[in-house]
């Protein structure tokens, strides 16, 4: 099932360095093996953050900048991938939650970049990044319900639901993968110098995976 996917104007506008990549997948479980593919990807992120602590990155300082501008506070606020990344270096290991949601977030940090990841039955027509007009609500993984700041960049689909907050810094409850997902969509984006290219063997890396633990899902890139 395809997601129509693309970003507003002012988004484009502010952010021209902006690189995006994206995945679509059906046929998911919840009893794939994904273990030996996250090793490895935790191997590269643990290497990474033995000769720099993520706020090092020329990845997370891109991110950090791009929040500035949007007038949040970087180090209050900060991207998925930085938040991955602060969180395995002091802890060692992240939580396990559904082995594509494990997946993802140790490809995002081996390349720091932040990947979203969504349950496509709970997105509504056109998925959008673009200012919130307040009006939208968005879900927390406790159920609470909050209003995103008129301004405020979201992901939001066509009824009005945000499935993410200030861009890439927290994802919704509502729309995240689930043991009984079928299909998935996964969005990867970056502002660094070397996005285009870093973006482009992250889907390399992350395609060969996926294969490797839902041979039967249907990959479709964009």
């Amino acid at each position: 099932m395809p997601v129509f996917f693309h970003y507003a104007d002012r988004v484009r506008r502010d952010f021209p360095e902006l690189a995006t990549r994206t995945l679509c997948l059906d046929a998911i479980h919840p009893g794939a093996e994904v273990s030996q593919a996250i090793a490895r990807f935790q191997d590269v992120a643990s290497a990474r953050l033995a000769a720099s602590a993520e706020g090092g990155f020329p990845e997370i300082q891109a991110w950090r900048r791009a929040f500035a501008k949007m007038g949040l506070k970087p180090t209050q606020h900060r991207c998925a991938a930085e938040a991955l990344l602060r969180r395995f270096r002091k802890e060692g290991a992240l939580p396990r939650r559904h082995p594509l949601i494990d997946l993802c977030n140790a490809a995002s940090l081996a390349y720091a970049i932040p990947i979203a990841v969504f349950d496509v039955a709970r997105i509504q027509g056109v998925l959008e990044v673009r200012p919130a007009s307040g009006r939208e609500t968005y879900e927390t993984f406790t159920g609470e319900l909050e209003s995103p700041e008129p301004g405020e960049i979201i992901f939001a689909d066509e009824d009005n639901r945000a499935h993410a907050r200030r861009w890439t810094n927290r994802q919704s409850g509502y729309s995240a993968v689930r043991d009984d997902t079928v299909a998935a969509f996964l969005v990867a984006e970056a502002l660094h110098p070397s996005a285009e290219e870093d973006l482009c063997r992250l889907l390399a890396d992350l395609e060969a995976a996926l294969g490797v633990s839902w041979p039967r899902s249907a990959v479709g890139a964009g």
